[in-house]
């Protein structure tokens, strides 16, 4: 059989619909960003990104990077494999003290990624806990998914961020274990969940609720703490789940709870035992990230200007974006092969870099491009954002937003 045949075929059906997806050939600066080398068949150009998950830039503040090396120098480069065999380093029990302070939470676990501390911890409580159910909220995250398609338990949808529909729900579960699966603010509409009536929900029906923080870690809150924090809600989580990946500007993702939970899922979680632990020295970036935030409120408060300033500037132009009160700012284009074009050009010719979101993380008919400022975008940048926007709008005859 010619395998390559089918896998082609299945990718040029990508490229008819307008959802294949191509990268960008970027090369961070220190000390640069928002700008970057692109590389591309000319040759080298700079551009501003506009699509980044380093929300504060913290993956270039100095504290960061020079724990980063300094660790490098005095432990080398890898952990030596697996918690499991080569044991605990030393920055990994010091960066999980400081994730489980950060989030007032008993104990902390590292995993290699936010998506596989959802996968494994969603994976093992649903397979472990007897006769358990998993009420998942309809927009949650692949990680979630997949964390709860692996664990095999049952599985029941209630409508995103509809609080009512999961109270009824978890009514007709009845006396089985449950656990409430959530985020706080989701990742491509920036909406943010009604955490309070959720978690009072949870609490009426014996429910351990379980919430992604992912992309509000570092943002929100006096210390960085999320939404969570900033409610004043997060004693009342069971687990609270999080990256270092995005404004703490690193790579990794944890949870935090209990210390019999934390116990139980290094314990019991593939997804731990069996994978090479993280670099100590991006755990001493992590921990030194995550002990600038928990002190400076200077960079996201820089970051929430920014962001008003362009939706404001956007909202004169009637570039179309949805309203939410998060950091993320989609502005929808509704047609695949609109908006992969819109980028390149943007890209092209004007140095702006703002990847095209399209199905399957988007439903069809709903892409966009998805900004996020960050407080290191200058008034200039935004005046050629918005400019650039502004022309390729008329260019491409897409509507405007109604006043």
């Amino acid at each position: 059989m010619d395998f390559d045949t089918i896998f082609q075929g299945q990718l040029d059906a990508l490229k008819a619909e307008g959802n294949y997806r191509s990268f960008a050939d970027l090369e961070r600066r220190r000390g640069s960003f928002p700008t970057a080398t692109n590389h591309c068949a000319g040759g080298t150009r700079d551009v501003t990104v506009w699509c980044s998950n380093d929300y504060l830039g913290m993956g270039q503040h100095p504290a960061v990077v020079q724990a980063m090396v300094d660790t490098v120098q005095s432990c080398g480069t890898g952990a030596g494999g697996t918690r499991n065999i080569s044991g605990n380093t030393h920055h990994h029990l010091l960066l999980e003290a400081e994730l489980a302070d950060l989030h007032g939470k008993e104990s902390a676990l590292l995993f290699t990624s936010g998506y596989v501390s959802n996968w494994a911890a969603l994976s093992t409580l649903g397979s472990r806990i007897p006769n358990a159910v998993i009420l998942s909220d309809a927009g949650n995250h692949a990680s979630m998914i997949e964390g709860i398609r692996h664990s095999r338990a049952d599985k029941v949808l209630w409508k995103h961020n509809d609080w009512r529909d999961l109270d009824r729900k978890l009514y007709a579960v009845g006396d089985r274990p449950k656990i409430v699966a959530f985020e706080s603010v989701y990742s491509m509409d920036g909406d943010v969940a009604p955490i309070r009536e959720i978690v009072e929900v949870c609490e009426a029906h014996g429910a351990l609720s379980y919430i992604d923080e992912v992309h509000a870690v570092g943002m929100y809150g006096p210390r960085g703490g999320g939404v969570t924090e900033r409610e004043g809600l997060a004693h009342r989580i069971s687990l609270i789940e999080g990256t270092l990946g995005k404004a703490f500007g690193v790579v990794g993702g944890y949870i935090t709870g209990s210390a019999s939970l934390c116990d139980f899922i290094r314990s019991f979680a593939s997804g731990f035992i069996f994978t090479t632990a993280l670099p100590p020295a991006v755990a001493a970036a992590a921990t030194a990230s995550i002990r600038h935030l928990k002190r400076s409120d200077a960079e996201r408060m820089a970051q929430r200007d920014r962001v008003a300033h362009l939706r404001a500037r956007l909202d004169r132009l009637g570039i179309p974006h949805l309203a939410n009160e998060s950091h993320i700012i989609p502005v929808m284009i509704g047609d695949p092969v609109k908006c992969r074009m819109i980028s390149d050009i943007l890209l092209n010719d004007w140095g702006i870099y703002v990847q095209p979101i399209n199905y399957p993380t988007v439903p069809k008919g709903t892409e966009r491009l998805r900004i996020t400022p960050g407080p290191l975008h200058s008034d200039a940048d935004i005046d050629r954002l918005v400019s650039a926007l502004g022309t390729l709008w008329k260019h491409c005859a897409l509507a405007h937003a109604v006043a």
